[in-house]
């Protein structure tokens, strides 16, 4: 990770995953098992794409179709059966955790 941003002029860099055969099989096996409604197809391409390129980390708002204890347990649950390692699934606040307070 660099440091402050400054290797990047204060920009983090983008990162553009391509989506494989294997990412889009994922995102469809997702709306099969009713992991992610199929009204949502877009919202489940963006777990496999970062499942098969190992990202680490997935960060998003959708608390509504992807970050929630129910939709979250199942959508990892189909990755492991494939041999598979999801990202964590987190909104920005979760990852960064509780401010602390100083007092």
């Amino acid at each position: 990770m660099p440091d402050s941003g400054t290797s990047f002029g204060g920009q983090w860099p983008s990162l553009l995953l391509v989506a494989s055969d294997n990412a889009l099989s994922l995102a469809r096996e997702l709306i099969r098992e009713g992991r992610v409604p199929e009204k949502a197809a877009t919202d489940a391409a963006h777990v496999p794409l970062a499942t098969v390129h190992g990202v680490e980390y997935l960060l998003t708002w959708n608390c509504t179709h992807i970050v929630n204890a129910e939709m979250r347990t199942g959508i990892e649950r189909v990755c492991r059966v494939r041999g598979l390692e999801p990202p964590v699934l987190c909104t920005p606040e979760e990852l960064m955790g509780e401010p602390h307070v100083q007092g």
